[in-house]
């Protein structure tokens, strides 16, 4: 997913993710334009999953 693409979506997906994992809150969750790498990070971290894993895991609920 492109980062226009992510930016988009973001208010969807975050919402998506909070059904699905209501221990991540909304500071983990926090977006800012140019920053997707540390938004990546911090559900990396929460999630135990790669970048790649976590990359995918957003385009399939986008």
């Amino acid at each position: 997913m492109e980062d226009n693409e992510l930016r988009e979506k973001w208010p969807v997906i975050k919402s998506k993710i909070k059904e699905l994992h209501p221990d991540i809150d909304d500071k983990d969750l926090y977006y800012e334009l140019g920053k997707e790498s540390e938004l990546l990070l911090r559900l990396q971290e929460k999630l135990g999953k790669t970048n790649k894993e976590i990359k995918e895991w957003l385009s399939i609920m986008g």
